[in-house]
């Protein structure tokens, strides 16, 4: 998503990405992991020189290694939401990253022109509790 749909103490990151899961049971869990401006990503190269045109698709005909774009620690956020394109489902695990990678500047403007703004309006807290490992 371009820009992030997860904030933390107010700030956003121009790039998140989400890794969806589901048990056999239907039950949901999301890892999410924010992009910061850097370096290139050399996982996320990969993905861009197969990035379809916008609205088009296009399979991902390369190896890449999802778990390269996941950081070495295992701090986190955790809680209970929705997915953040429709249906929406509620009783999302969401599982947010705390260590963001690093996305270059030329990078997280290739993704923003073919995904364009496409991050969920924030969500009020409401009675969510989020907690985070130490």
């Amino acid at each position: 998503h371009t820009p992030s749909e997860n904030h933390v103490d107010g700030k956003a990151y121009p790039l998140e990405a989400h890794f969806v899961h589901a048990d056999k049971a239907g039950h949901l869990a999301v890892v999410a992991v924010f992009f910061e401006l850097g370096d290139d990503n050399s996982e996320l190269a990969k993905l861009l020189e197969y990035i379809p045109e916008k609205g088009a698709d296009s399979p991902i005909d390369v190896p890449f290694n999802a778990s390269a774009l996941l950081s070495d620690t295992n701090d986190y956020y955790r809680f209970s939401g929705s997915l953040t394109t429709p249906p929406c489902s509620e009783g999302v695990r969401w599982l947010v990253l705390k260590t963001p990678q690093t996305v270059s500047a030329k990078q997280a403007a290739l993704f923003n022109k073919i995904m364009g703004n496409n991050n969920r309006p924030l969500q009020k807290l409401n009675a969510r509790l989020i907690t985070q490992t130490q």
